[in-house]
């Protein structure tokens, strides 16, 4: 037992409890040795799991057991505000400590050395609770206090010019109460913004507020606050982004820009009179992150390379289609940030330009001042395009334009609202463009969802018979020799905000305009007759595309069904 003795009592227990053997105690002795030799100083614990001897949870039972504390996971639970809230950030940093609840009038606190006297004597004096502590991953733990510390940071607004900060400062100095507000704003920015949200929504309801972040797509209510914070909160927002604070009667349209650590955030701000107050909704937009490429949106590869041909074309009309939220705009940026190049004059229509890129002249749209995509489509034909980007279709003008713009001699990309890719043909005849004109201009329509990711962290893997899931999913990609499939599904944790899932990822199909295709159009063939040719010619279905992402464990069964019939 030598070894043991070495190895401390957290190697002594580790052995009790049967996680590891004597000779796995030594190895990882030897190699914490040879890492304090080259100046690298590891603890055994830490060495144990890089060998994959044990994980956190071992370790963190073992120091339990050891210790007498209590182990907890709060991997389902997450974080408690309200008792958090009992230490600040700086204190939480120091002694490694986070407080997860109550236990009998005693503050539990998670530490990673349940036998710091210190801390729990400091801790004592600052609560004027008893503390009792208990033992946590130390994962778990870390991931605890980084939310903690970070829902707490500061935010720092920036101005458009003197004029602004002027106003800002003094509604500040005369509104007594409206700090309580300014600190709920921040924390619910910082909250979204450390989640990874696109919207908040902020809901006045009969007795509270509600807010909500929407996360990889999804709706999650985060807190509720006392109604009579509300006038505060939009009054604050309002000011923030430029808007009218004494108008409630109207909706009203704001933005503003924000500095969170070494990042820009653009913030989108809409106000919407309801039944119990206005309605407030934040669209953040990181300026700082970086165009993501075709490559890693989730092409299927022999659709990405179909791709790739039609957008190097030296003009044509290429579509984007799919609902509101479904990426269609990252899609289209991804697309540019390839073809653009110094001999290409790019000009885009948008309506808002969500995105600035180096090397394109982009067009804001103004409805007020007579500024639509129509007129400035015609516009900024005589400015001597190669490449057109038209935020939307939404009219049979803008539609004819950019058909006709295609025709002579400039690529147009633009995006409009159909379920699927063959869907687009018939909706443009729809809009009254005629068939000869759509089979003459139209060299590809991309149709595209997205899905949720699969938290790496928790998913679990559940094994299936062929029998078990064609009888469930009679079109589910299978080899002859496959008899049994594993399926994963999320299960949620506190990396992924107990969702049991992580990020997304795109589903697509590309339907490309061949001659055979151009027939049909012409034809007036129906959109059945469409997608019956474009899969014989080599087109995956969103849906077929969903259930290889399936099969490779980067989406769940559940999540595909969400998104796509």
């Amino acid at each position: 037992m030598g070894a043991v003795l070495n190895a401390g009592f957290l190697g002594e227990e580790l052995i009790k409890m049967g996680v590891v053997n004597e000779q796995q105690i030594m190895h990882a002795l030897e190699i914490q040795a040879k890492k304090k030799n080259m100046g690298k100083k590891m603890l055994l614990g830490q060495v144990l799991i890089d060998l994959g001897y044990c994980t956190e949870e071992h370790i963190a039972k073992a120091m339990a057991r050891k210790t007498g504390s209590k182990f907890l996971s709060v991997n389902k639970s997450g974080i408690d505000m309200d008792t958090a809230n009992l230490i600040t950030p700086e204190i939480a940093l120091k002694y490694r400590v986070i407080p997860t609840g109550m236990n009998n009038g005693r503050l539990q606190v998670a530490m990673q050395n349940p036998n710091d006297i210190i801390a729990i004597d400091d801790l004592h004096i600052l609560t004027g609770y008893e503390i009792e502590p208990v033992v946590l991953p130390d994962n778990e733990l870390s991931a605890l206090i980084e939310q903690f510390c970070n829902i707490n940071k500061n935010v720092e607004e920036r101005t458009e010019d003197e004029e602004n900060e002027d106003e800002l400062d003094v509604v500040d100095n005369n509104e007594i109460n409206e700090k309580p507000a300014v600190q709920l704003v921040n924390q619910i920015i910082n909250h979204a913004i450390r989640a990874g949200a696109s919207d908040v929504h902020i809901d006045p309801q009969e007795k509270s507020i509600k807010v909500r972040l929407r996360i990889d797509g999804v709706l999650h209510e985060i807190m509720q606050q006392p109604r009579k914070l509300h006038p505060l909160i939009s009054s604050r927002i309002k000011v923030m982004a430029g808007m009218d604070i004494a108008e409630r009667r109207i909706p009203q349209d704001g933005r503003v820009s924000l500095r969170y650590e070494d990042r820009t955030i653009d913030i989108r701000v809409a106000t919407l009179p309801s039944a119990y107050g206005e309605k407030i909704s934040l669209r953040l937009l990181d300026r700082s992150s970086e165009i993501l490429s075709l490559e890693s949106l989730g092409f299927p590869e022999t659709q990405l390379k179909r791709y790739n041909e039609v957008f190097k074309l030296p003009y044509g009309f290429i579509l984007i289609t799919g609902p509101t939220g479904s990426g269609k705009s990252t899609t289209l940026y991804a697309t540019l940030a390839k073809i653009n190049t110094p001999d290409k004059n790019i000009i885009t229509l948008e309506d808002p330009i969500e995105r600035k890129m180096a090397g394109l002249n982009q067009v804001q749209m103004n409805v007020k001042a007579g500024m639509t995509f129509a007129s400035g489509l015609r516009s900024i034909l005589r400015s001597d395009p190669d490449i057109i980007m038209v935020g939307e279709i939404r009219d049979r003008e803008t539609a004819q334009i950019a058909v006709e713009a295609a025709l002579t001699g400039h690529l147009v990309l633009s995006t409009l609202h159909t379920n699927d890719a063959p869907g687009a043909v018939t909706r443009l005849e729809d809009m009254g463009i005629e068939p000869f004109l759509t089979a003459s201009s139209l060299v590809g329509v991309i149709a595209q969802r997205l899905v949720r990711v699969l938290c790496p962290s928790c998913k679990k893997p559940h094994e299936y018979s062929r029998e078990e899931i064609l009888r469930s999913i009679p079109d589910f990609p299978l080899e002859p020799h496959e008899e049994k499939i594993t399926i994963y599904k999320p299960v949620g944790c506190l990396s992924c905000n107990n969702t049991g899932y992580k990020g997304r990822t795109g589903l697509y199909e590309f339907l490309r305009v061949t001659e055979k295709m151009q027939k049909l159009i012409l034809n007036k063939a129906s959109t059945n007759e469409i997608r019956d040719l474009a899969i014989k010619e080599g087109m995956i279905t969103l849906r077929n595309d969903g259930l290889m992402k399936v099969k490779k464990g980067i989406t769940s069964i559940e999540e595909l069904l969400r998104v796509v019939i």
